[in-house]
């Protein structure tokens, strides 16, 4: 993970869509997190697919363990390296 990024990854679209949306308004950030499909490996089907919620952090704001919290409220997790 680049330091001054945070990877939140979620199992749906719709899960990843409020998380960005909570971290846009919880930040005051002018414009709501990145979000990436990522595939599992193997898998053509969207249904297989995680959803990853980047979020540039270049001043180290946020909490680590806030983030974390907000992924797992959402069946989701915070990559770590």
């Amino acid at each position: 993970m680049n330091e001054g990024r945070h990877v939140l990854v979620l199992p749906d679209r719709d899960s990843a869509e409020e998380v960005a949306g909570e971290l846009a308004e919880r930040l005051g950030l002018p414009q709501e997190p990145q979000l990436v499909r990522d595939a599992l490996a193997g898998e053509d089907d969207a249904e297989d697919a995680q959803w990853l919620v980047v979020l540039e952090d270049p001043d180290a704001r946020c909490d680590p363990a806030a983030l974390d919290e907000l992924a797992a409220a959402h069946d989701g997790w915070l990559e770590r390296d």
